[in-house]
């Protein structure tokens, strides 16, 4: 699933290419990909629209809309891509997976990729807070990007009996970070998947406020994880994975000691850790 770093670097390939451009259709091919309001409601109210800017919030995309309060939103889940193909793009080759088409003034098209089909877009405007059209939307946590201190941290985990590694996945707590990084994050770090979140002392909690936004600085600058399904806005893979310190690297020595990398299930997910680095 694409994580905090991959959103924010579709989010800027998008950014230099849609701001100024006008959506003159919008075609809909599989109209459970719409989450609010229905799909025909959806190809209207984003009709004419012209892109303002576009944000970021935990894993959702905002595309600001020229009309105030307008937003088209997205959530590519498992495995859902946003590309800005030129006219000249072989469409019919695309169409098994294309869920979502939006025609653009500047001949372009902005599709919506999803195999896998788990993810959203909604139309919101100001009739509806994001909140009522996307309930999810209000409880997410902390932006990891924003400047966090140990204290902060301490307070977020204080009393919390799940383990770190799962509280670093809990988008209520943090927004944005998955299971990638959530593993690169506690090995570097230098804290088990397995320590409860609550057990985490002062030191831990201060070197992990400045190892998270470290970790996916780096992602972003790395351009992501393609380690199955994520490319950006161009098509274009990432390079994160191949600089992983843990994560994918079952039983491959540590970059550190050298010792064979752990993998254990944990919550239903694979958690990689060096059992000597992290303790």
């Amino acid at each position: 699933m694409p994580e905090l770093p991959e959103v924010e670097i579709v989010r800027r390939s998008l950014l230099k290419e849609l701001v100024g451009k006008k959506i003159l259709s919008v075609e809909v091919f599989r109209e459970l990909s719409i989450g609010y309001p229905t799909p025909e409601r959806f190809r209207k109210e984003l009709k004419g629209q012209t892109f303002r800017d576009i944000s970021r919030r935990g894993k959702y995309l905002l595309f600001h809309l020229k009309e105030r309060n307008k937003f088209l939103i997205v959530h590519l889940r498992m495995s859902g891509r946003l590309l800005l193909v030129d006219k000249k793009h072989d469409f019919d080759k695309r169409s098994k997976f294309v869920r979502v088409n939006f025609m653009l003034n500047s001949g372009e098209q902005l599709i919506f990729e999803d195999m896998r089909v788990f993810g959203r877009l909604w139309a919101v405007s100001s009739k509806i807070t994001l909140a009522e059209a996307i309930p999810s939307f209000a409880s997410l946590g902390i932006e990891p990007l924003n400047e966090l201190n140990g204290k902060q941290l301490q307070t977020l985990f204080h009393k919390k009996r799940q383990s770190i590694k799962t509280a670093l996945l809990d988008q209520r707590l943090l927004t944005g970070i998955g299971n990638i990084y959530a593993d690169e994050i506690l090995f570097q770090a230098g804290i088990h998947p397995l320590t409860p979140a609550g057990k985490i002392n002062k030191k831990q909690a201060k070197n992990l406020a400045k190892v998270i936004p470290n970790t996916l600085n780096k992602a972003i600058k790395l351009g992501g994880s393609s380690i199955k399904d994520f490319v950006d806005a161009k098509g274009v893979n990432g390079n994160y994975q191949h600089s992983a310190f843990v994560y994918g690297r079952t039983g491959r020595k540590c970059r550190l000691c050298k010792s064979p990398i752990e993998r254990i299930k944990l919550a239903g997910r694979s958690t990689h850790f060096c059992l000597i680095c992290q303790k």
